[in-house]
């Protein structure tokens, strides 16, 4: 018998900066690990701004330079309470979004998470992601590096709590 996959769902405001990188980072290394057919991974936003859109184009090019990931095909959505109930973990990339994301439907039932609560480093452990939009490509090689460390440590995590081996 099949176990149905691991749904993991990371968002932000927007879906087209940070969140879009988190979803390909995060499926990076469940591909390394060998890990692939026990997750379904997807991205969100708590608004509607872009829905539709593909990811900022900051987000695409520090994808591809830094590890030849081409996130482009993405196209941004709207978090709202079908997400809650059908992703086993929801990742916020700051307390502002997961607020939001407290606000819907369902949300107590959630497992919402901070995704910098999985940060290695004790000094930034539970802050926020910083939103590079309009910020030049230095913040967006800033929240690369943020983001690849919390999606490895936040792997971790949920292999160990699901009883996964890599």
């Amino acid at each position: 018998m099949n176990k149905p996959p691991i749904r993991v769902l990371f968002f932000c405001l927007g879906n087209i900066c940070r969140s879009p990188l988190a979803e390909a980072l995060f499926r990076h290394h469940v591909r390394q690990r060998g890990l692939a057919d026990e997750f379904e991974i997807a991205s969100a936003g708590t608004s509607g701004y872009h829905v539709g859109e593909p990811p900022d184009p900051g987000s695409v090019r520090v994808a591809r330079e830094r590890l030849q990931l081409d996130i482009s095909d993405q196209r941004a959505q709207q978090l709202d309470p079908s997400h809650l109930r059908d992703y086993d973990y929801l990742v916020a990339m700051d307390r502002s979004n997961l607020r939001n994301a407290e606000q819907l439907d369902g949300a107590s039932e959630a497992a919402l998470l901070l995704f910098r609560d999985f940060e290695s480093n004790p000094e930034t452990r539970g802050a926020d992601v910083p939103d590079p939009w309009g910020g030049g490509p230095s913040h967006f090689e800033d929240v690369y590096d943020i983001v690849d460390r919390c999606a490895e440590a936040f792997l971790d995590y949920v292999s160990q709590r699901e009883g996964i081996d890599p």
